[in-house]
């Protein structure tokens, strides 16, 4: 008897749901649909485990767009136990809970912006009134209140007395903080939250940012957790410090990667988790799965998909 598996056809009906589709694409064996079918099942998998210690990763660049509700939603209902991410996230989650951002085109006149003020970011615009102007406005008094006669802190420990700060309940810092799900940002003086801090420093030159703390905290996360998986959307300081710190438990249990970048220039947006097999940083027996595709896309479509056969 003939035990392979048929490729099956889609069959799109009115009304159907986000995860009834992801179960067609999972038959359908149509190249990165069928990943992203089965990114739907190992982040269903971590989900459901209690003893699984949930990381999420990612740049500063999808915060700027409508992604930003998705991720707030995985914290809101706690999918999620640990944040490793970049600056420029702190910079987007602030910036767009005070101001707005707005939509552009990748073709646009850049000096034309440029002269009008304003940044573009893809295809969002990012008028700097939104964005340097008004962080500066409200986080140097911010600082004054939560570093107040301190001379160290962590990062981790900043970003959720920042939390607690925000009440906008559409910030992930807000939710951060409510649900105490940590943010770690180990490039911390890479954005404008990093410049504002330096330049709070100008006049507090006793203060010291305690990266061996956040360190150590990681550390704690790791050697207590029983099981650890990671969902890593593209690469830099984010994805690293996720697998650097798991390869000490001998590497993650559960990965999902979702990148558009390349494996060929030897980057690490681009490298797949076959790479970091060898490294120690994902077991070799993790269920794992590297989906290519726009973040703005497949994160949306797997969060929406989980969350339909869950029912958190």
């Amino acid at each position: 008897m003939d035990k392979r598996r048929a490729v099956a056809d889609l069959r799109i009906k009115e009304s159907m749901t986000v995860d009834s589709l992801v179960r067609q694409m999972k038959e359908s064996g149509g190249f990165t649909a069928k990943k992203l079918a089965d990114a739907v099942d190992i982040v269903e998998g971590m989900f459901r485990k209690k003893d699984c210690t949930v990381f999420f990763s990612f740049p500063a660049c999808i915060m700027a767009t409508g992604t930003r509700g998705v991720i707030v939603e995985m914290v809101r209902r706690r999918l999620v136990d640990v944040i490793v991410t970049t600056c420029g996230t702190l910079d987007h989650d602030l910036a767009r809970s005070w101001k707005k951002y707005y939509h552009g085109d990748f073709n646009m006149n850049d000096s034309e912006l440029r002269k009008k003020g304003i940044s573009r970011l893809g295809n969002v615009l990012v008028p700097d009134a939104s964005y340097g102007l008004i962080l500066e406005k409200r986080l140097i008094p911010m600082f004054d209140k939560i570093l107040n006669g301190k001379e160290s802190i962590s990062t981790r420990d900043l970003i959720d007395a920042v939390g607690s700060n925000m009440t906008d309940r559409d910030s992930l810092l807000y939710w951060c903080h409510r649900n105490k799900v940590p943010v770690f940002v180990p490039g911390i003086m890479d954005g404008s939250f990093g410049s504002q801090l330096w330049m709070y420093w100008q006049t507090h030159r006793n203060l010291k940012i305690d990266l061996f703390k956040d360190e150590q905290d990681l550390s704690d996360i790791i050697f207590e957790a029983k099981e650890t998986g990671a969902i890593v959307v593209g690469g830099g300081i984010s994805k690293h410090h996720v697998i650097w710190w798991n390869q000490f438990r001998d590497g993650l249990d559960h990965a999902v990667y979702l990148t558009t970048a390349e494996e060929y220039d030897g980057s690490l947006s681009g490298a797949r988790i076959r790479e970091a097999v060898s490294w120690g940083k994902v077991k070799a027996t993790a269920d794992q799965i590297t989906v290519e595709g726009d973040a703005t896309i497949t994160l949306p479509i797997i969060v929406a998909s989980v969350l339909e056969r869950i029912g958190v």
